[in-house]
């Protein structure tokens, strides 16, 4: 069996992160319990777990966030997905490196309970990670 990285987040509320998650960032809905809930995040197994006491606002996160890297034509339709939806951009989509091939296009949101999410393209991944 391939791995299956798997990350487990505290939420506010439980039913509207999955609804964030599958309705907004177009995720796969898992298995529902009390309690807690699965989504499919581009291959990883995200638990959103009701857990409210443990939230706390992205503006208080610091560094700590989780994302995905995806091909160019991916995270524009992800982007054009997220647009037509109210989201807290904490970053707004910018490319750096523009014309080099270090160039990366990327944005950070947070989700309804603060976690932070940053979604990224790079032009030539070997390059972006010095190989």
């Amino acid at each position: 069996m391939d791995p299956i990285l798997h990350l487990s987040l505290p939420v506010s509320d439980v039913e509207v992160a999955r609804a964030f998650y599958v309705e907004v960032l177009g995720c796969s809905a898992g298995r529902v319990r009390d309690g807690w809930s699965d989504v499919w995040f581009h291959g990883m197994q995200l638990t959103l777990q009701e857990r409210p006491d443990e939230v706390r606002p992205a503006n208080q996160q610091g560094v700590r966030h989780f994302g995905a890297t995806l091909g160019a034509e991916d995270l524009a339709a992800l982007l054009e997905r997220i647009e037509r939806h109210p989201v807290e951009w904490l970053s707004p989509v910018a490319t750096d490196f523009a014309g080099t091939p270090r160039e990366q296009t990327k944005a950070k949101l947070a989700d309804p309970s603060g976690n932070v999410i940053e979604l990224k393209s790079y032009v030539d991944p070997d390059a972006a990670f010095g190989h």
